[in-house]
């Protein structure tokens, strides 16, 4: 699948002297290419849509060919999600479960005073892929807030001992289609004094929506800069970012050969035709029709 979005942007940069490294993204066009590729309603744009911001904070620090990738495993209605980034800016990810079937359904997100019921118990687990590095690294917390902020900014204590502010948010139009969505995180350099750390979280933990003032027109240079003004904003780069998947019709038929040859001979025989397989990350449809499917069940069986 190849990328649309090419306006989601992030600025990195130091606060306080470079006591306090940032991330700052406007992943409104991000945001609003999930929820249309996706087909998500509003409480599941919110939910995966924060999962991908936080990973594109995340994955500022990559360089190269590595990757980040966020999964999320739980007993709630959500089910779970996964997203992924890489160092050049191509993001994707899924819910496991779309729609997510609340209880009692929601008349409107104000509703929502905590997303705890949607999670329920759980584990948030980082791996990092670095292209140096000879295996992927994990680490995982268990799921406690609801928030995937809270979450995140809790995983960088106890997982990697670095002080970290979280701020993710996301705005809807009357009609529920994605009007704006940023996010912001901010970490203590080596040395960065406890009390400006402190001062940066409860500004972080108080800031009016970035989601909000994007979907009015703000850019994220000037909203830096007059919300952290007491702290010499220092911008370092911009980058884009833009919703993309690696997937392709060589990949979809590579999981077609992956299945049980009885299965495969089940679709070769009764279609209906053509059949088509989705991808999970995007939702691109990919079409194989009788022949296709008759080539993958010799291929099969002589690897059987």
């Amino acid at each position: 699948m190849e990328s649309t979005s090419e306006t989601s942007h992030v600025l990195s940069f130091f606060l306080a002297g470079k006591s306090v490294r940032g991330v700052i993204l406007d992943g409104t066009t991000l945001a609003q290419e999930m929820q249309s590729r996706h087909e998500l309603g509003r409480l599941e744009s919110l939910i995966l849509g924060q999962a991908l911001q936080v990973i594109v904070l995340m994955a500022s620090t990559l360089k190269g060919h590595d990757q980040i990738g966020l999964r999320i495993d739980c007993s709630g209605p959500v089910r779970g999600l996964v997203a992924e980034a890489t160092a050049s800016g191509e993001v994707r990810g899924y819910l496991k479960q779309a729609p997510i079937p609340l209880p009692v359904p929601l008349q409107s997100l104000d509703e929502i005073t905590t997303l705890t019921p949607c999670w329920e118990d759980g584990l948030l687990t980082i791996t990092r892929y670095l292209e140096e590095g000879r295996h992927p690294f994990s680490g995982s917390v268990t799921l406690q807030s609801g928030h995937i902020a809270s979450e995140m900014a809790r995983y960088y204590l106890l997982s990697e001992q670095i002080p970290t502010a979280i701020h993710l948010s996301i705005s809807f139009d009357t009609h529920g289609r994605v009007s704006g969505a940023g996010g912001l995180l901010l970490q203590a350099m080596p040395g960065a004094s406890e009390k400006i750390m402190a001062s940066l979280e409860l500004i972080t933990n108080t800031l009016p929506s970035l989601s909000k003032a994007l979907a009015e027109g703000w850019k994220i240079g000037p909203w830096l800069s007059q919300r952290f003004s007491p702290f010499l904003p220092q911008i370092l780069e911009e980058r884009p970012v833009h919703f993309r998947c690696r997937c392709d019709v060589k990949r979809m038929r590579l999981l077609l050969l992956h299945l049980p040859l009885a299965d495969i001979v089940e679709m070769r025989d009764n279609g209906p035709f053509p059949i088509q397989v989705s991808c999970h990350f995007c939702n691109e449809q990919y079409l194989f029709e009788q022949k296709a499917l008759a080539e993958i069940c010799l291929e099969k069986q002589s690897l059987t």
